[in-house]
């Protein structure tokens, strides 16, 4: 079963790689998929608490499609406003959470960066 959900994160990473490709945006947009989210581990400079809450709000799926949908409405509302760069940014967020749950990191518990909801971090 792991295999499955592993291959169906995967073609969510290749879905948004290919939305981004569409969109015709600049190389370091790539970059930014692959480490920029990952930015929010800072946060466990200031506790597990606080490092599990900052990454799950850059790592959380449901986030992600509500910056793509807020900027989508914002578009469809008020055609003069650029809401490009606020799609693939949800796009980015999209993609680097799916490409996180390929490699097994999942959302955060407050116990330490290794304690997430698909399982400690380095145990087989």
């Amino acid at each position: 079963m792991k295999t499955i959900l592993k291959l169906e994160e995967l073609a969510m990473l290749l879905v948004s790689i290919a939305l981004l490709y569409i969109s015709t945006v600049e190389w370091w947009w790539y970059l930014l998929m692959f480490i920029g989210p990952d930015i929010s581990m800072l946060g466990y400079l200031a506790g597990n608490k606080t490092g599990a809450i900052l990454y799950n709000i850059f790592h959380h799926k449901a986030i992600a499609i509500l910056v793509i949908a807020v900027s989508l409405v914002l578009k469809l509302q008020f055609p003069f406003f650029d809401s490009d760069p606020f799609i693939q940014a949800g796009i980015v967020l999209f993609g680097h959470s799916s490409m996180d749950r390929v490699f097994g990191y999942g959302l955060k518990y407050e116990n330490g960066f290794k304690f997430t909801h698909l399982g400690e971090i380095g145990k087989k």
